[in-house]
């Protein structure tokens, strides 16, 4: 809750659980007390013990307490997982680095599809039965974590795998859907126009162009243009980012709009905190890279923003969601998939985007 207070101590998702290893992972890469260490590697013990499938293999994308009550097998869960073991070796806990190549031998055997060059969405407990629903978001999230492992390893093939999801997501998938990122896809990964009522609320399979996402992968593009200088890496990160700042800017009340149809109409006004925090990261990638004003003034400008009316300055941390007039819409600062993590992985950019500035 807003105050602190733990709301579900039963519910524990695998990307929840994978985010908190990441916060206290990344507070100790900037110097925090030795019991931020000691929580990371409370949360990899248990990551271990309870969300690793012994029998099957790959990780539980959701516990109740201790017990496994959805078996399924996300390729989200697992972007998570992986990003929080390279998170972790970075933080100079050791024993987390074997893990690295562990999930990524799962990612490769389990979910790779080599006829497109992306990752499926989701298999069956067994790994059987795949889902014939594809989607971006995994894929754009395993794009970041194969970033990390590349960071925290040295090893060039998380890097050459980080760029293979970018072109196929930025340029091949993109060039399908006028050029900004879509989000749902069919089996064949063409783009899926319809809205599909069983996706309403499931927010790992959003419906319409989301901006957020769009500003999400051209931080992600930024970031890879400091390992690969290939011209088309740094000329898609800016298109994105001018677009979806451009299509989703709220020019009456701040911040930037959630959701667009496929015929350019709003769908959600509403304001979301992962969103606001990916838009600061990504401004500051590109203020220190580029010598227009543009972008230091909107990186001012989101943050101001998100002073006034996201963080919370008698608690702490990053109220949720907000409506377009910018009046918060619930009492639930952090629900059990979501942690902070967004907020502080783009602290962590914009430290690192100023300290090269």
């Amino acid at each position: 809750m807003d105050d602190g207070t733990v709301c579900d101590e039963l519910n524990k998702p695998l990307v929840g659980t994978a985010r908190f290893i990441y916060n206290f992972s990344v507070g100790v890469q900037l110097g925090g007390p030795p019991e931020w260490k000691k929580a990371a590697e409370h949360g990899l013990h248990f990551l271990n013990r309870y969300f690793r499938d012994r029998e099957y293999g790959g990780y539980y994308a959701h516990l109740k307490g201790h017990l496994a009550d959805n078996p399924s097998k996300f390729a989200y869960g697992h972007a998570f997982a992986l990003l929080a073991v390279s998170a972790a070796g970075q933080a100079g806990i050791s024993w987390a680095f074997p893990f690295i190549e562990e999930i990524y031998d799962i990612l490769e055997s389990r979910f790779w599809d080599s006829r497109y060059g992306l990752y499926i969405d989701k298999r069956s407990f067994d790994f059987r039965e795949a889902d014939p629903y594809r989607g971006q978001n995994a894929n754009m999230h395993l794009c970041e974590a194969m970033i990390a492992a590349y960071e925290a390893t040295g090893n060039q093939r998380y890097l050459r795998r980080a760029l293979q999801l970018a072109h196929a997501v930025t340029v091949r998938l993109a060039g399908k859907t006028g050029g900004l990122i879509w989000e749902q896809y069919d089996k064949n990964w063409n783009p899926d126009w319809r809205y599909h009522k069983e996706y309403a609320g499931n927010e790992f399979r959003l419906y319409g162009y989301i901006p957020g996402h769009s500003i999400e992968w051209s931080k992600l593009l930024i970031k890879l243009s400091g390992y690969i200088p290939d011209q088309w890496i740094l000329q898609r990160a800016y298109f994105l980012y001018n677009r979806a700042l451009r299509i989703a800017t709220d020019f009456k009340y701040g911040g930037l709009f959630f959701s667009i149809s496929p015929k350019g109409r709003l769908l959600n006004g509403n304001k979301y905190y992962w969103v606001m925090a990916e838009a600061i990261g990504a401004s500051a990638h590109f203020a220190s890279l580029s010598s227009q004003s543009f972008y230091l003034e909107a990186y001012e400008s989101l943050f101001k923003y998100c002073w006034t009316f996201f963080i919370d300055k008698k608690y702490g941390g990053w109220y949720q969601k907000l409506n377009r007039e910018n009046q918060k819409l619930t009492a639930v600062k952090s629900p059990p998939p979501k942690t902070d993590y967004h907020p502080i992985a783009n602290c962590l950019e914009a430290i690192r985007a100023f300290q090269i500035r």
